[in-house]
C-alpha cells in the first residue's frame, strides 16, 4: 500500500516523487531510441512515448512496493 510521504511536516503523495523518475526513464530511453536511429521503426511516437511512461511509471510504482 502507498503511503504519504513526510517532508518537512507536510504529506505529499508518492506520485509526487514516482512521475518524475518515471518521466526522466521515458526521457533517456528515448534519447537513446533516437541516437541508435530506432525511433523510424515506431508507428505512432507519441502513443509509444505515453505507453513507455506508463510502463515505467509502473514498474517504478512495483518496484517501491517490493523494496518496503
Amino acid at each position: 500500500m502507498l503511503h504519504e510521504l513526510g517532508f518537512g511536516g507536510m504529506l505529499f503523495s508518492p506520485l509526487v516523487v514516482f512521475v518524475p523518475i518515471a518521466f526522466a526513464l521515458s526521457f533517456v530511453s528515448r534519447l537513446v531510441l533516437h541516437q541508435l536511429d530506432l525511433r523510424r521503426l515506431i508507428w505512432k511516437e507519441a502513443w509509444f512515448d505515453v505507453g513507455l511512461f506508463v510502463c515505467y511509471l509502473a514498474a517504478v510504482v512495483y518496484l517501491y512496493e517490493s523494496w518496503t
